[in-house]
Formats: C-alpha cells, sequence, structure tokens
C-alpha cells in the first residue's frame, strides 16, 4: 500500500512543470499492448524498441535474452529505460507462459498464410507484439504459440524492415487507433499512483535521504 502523504511530500521536491509531465504522460499511457523482444543481437535495436515504447505510450517492454544478454544502451534509449518496465526472461517460454496468463494475445509480427495486415488489426484485444532476430526471425516457439501473424504492408523490392523501425511503425498505428475506441485502455489510478512514486524515486537525486527524514518525522 503506497502511502499517499509520503507520495505528496516528495513530489514537492519537483518542479511543476514536472509534475504537470507526469501527469501528461501517465493519462496516455497503456498495457492494454506491450511489446517483446526475443533474442535481438543489435544492442541499438533493443535500445530504439524500448525507445519508440515510451514515445508511444507503452508502458512495459519484455525482453528475451535466451542467446543474446546485454546491457541496455542507454545513449539510444535516451532515458526512456527510466520511463517503461522492463521485464527480462531467460527463455521465451518463460516470456510467453508470462505473457499469456496477464491476458494478452501473441501476436507474431512477421509475414504468414494467414497473416492479417496492419490496417485490419483488431486493436480491441489486448495484445503483445513480438518482433525476433535481425536475420532469422521469431522462433518457431513463438510461432507455434502465436494467436495472430501481422504483417506490415510493403511494395518495395526490399521485403523486410529494421526491427526497430517495423515497431515504431505498429505502435504508432495501434496506439493512435487505440485512442479511438471505447476501450479502457488507460492504467488505472493504482497504477498510476505507483508510477508517479516510481518516477519520483528515479528523478529526485536525494530520494533516499528524503524518505528517510520523512519516516523519522512520523516516529
Amino acid at each position: 500500500m503506497i502511502d499517499l502523504k509520503l507520495l505528496e511530500h516528495l513530489e514537492s521536491y519537483l518542479t511543476e512543470h514536472r509534475k504537470q509531465r507526469f501527469e501528461e504522460v501517465l493519462s496516455q499511457r497503456t498495457k492494454h499492448f506491450t511489446v517483446a523482444t526475443e533474442d535481438v543481437y543489435q544492442l541499438h535495436n533493443t535500445s530504439a524498441v524500448i525507445r519508440s515504447c515510451d514515445v508511444f505510450g507503452i508502458q512495459e517492454v519484455n525482453i528475451v535474452e535466451e542467446q543474446n544478454s546485454k546491457r541496455i544502451d542507454r545513449e539510444i534509449a535516451m532515458g526512456a529505460q527510466k520511463w517503461v518496465d522492463l521485464n527480462r526472461y531467460h527463455t521465451v517460454r518463460d516470456c510467453i507462459l508470462d505473457i499469456k496468463q496477464k491476458g494478452y494475445q501473441i501476436v507474431a509480427t512477421t509475414p504468414h498464410a494467414n497473416d492479417c495486415e496492419l490496417h485490419d488489426f483488431d486493436v480491441t484485444k489486448k495484445s503483445c507484439f513480438f518482433f525476433g532476430r535481425e536475420t532469422e526471425g521469431l522462433s518457431k516457439e513463438v510461432l507455434n504459440h502465436a494467436d495472430c501473424y501481422l504483417k506490415i504492408p510493403m511494395v518495395g523490392f526490399t521485403e523486410s524492415l529494421n526491427i526497430s523501425v517495423s515497431a515504431a511503425i505498429i505502435l504508432q498505428h495501434v496506439t493512435s487507433k487505440l485512442r479511438k475506441t471505447d476501450v479502457k485502455w488507460q492504467l488505472s489510478e493504482e497504477e498510476q499512483i505507483e508510477k508517479r512514486l516510481d518516477w519520483c524515486k528515479k528523478t529526485i537525486k536525494s530520494y533516499d535521504d528524503i524518505v528517510n527524514r520523512y519516516n523519522d518525522s512520523k516516529k
């Protein structure tokens, strides 16, 4: 249970502009959609996907590091990893099980015999978009567990896009379309409060000292 008085006290250390910015961003955040990257080799691709998730209001990113385990590239993510929640998995099986338990359908972003083009995608369904390795694409395990196969229409000679570009195109489209529906896509009040506290912790340099003084004052 979050101490709302503590949260109010912490937010008094923020500028009015920062508090207003938190409120504006949180009002557009969603967990209706999430993203999963599977063993992406190029570090900047995962970082760029995280950045796109922040830009388009996706609160959670799932990173599978079954073969490739690397730190997030801070320069390319440009601080986005502070504002989105990263869930990391050692196996794609664990990721799929967790995603399914949270009520998401698995959307494989890859051309397939039974695929759906982006403009026809049903945004009302709670979905996790899976993006695969740069060369091999998604594993058979993801493809076998997928509830839907999604592709971006292309008319040129090139048959594929960089995964970070694909993620940006897909997320921009589905989030814009989602916000025009009657779906309750926003974070719950409790989730917004949790993020306000989390962002205070990541923003205020003397956070621990302030919390300790606050707790001492209550004794």
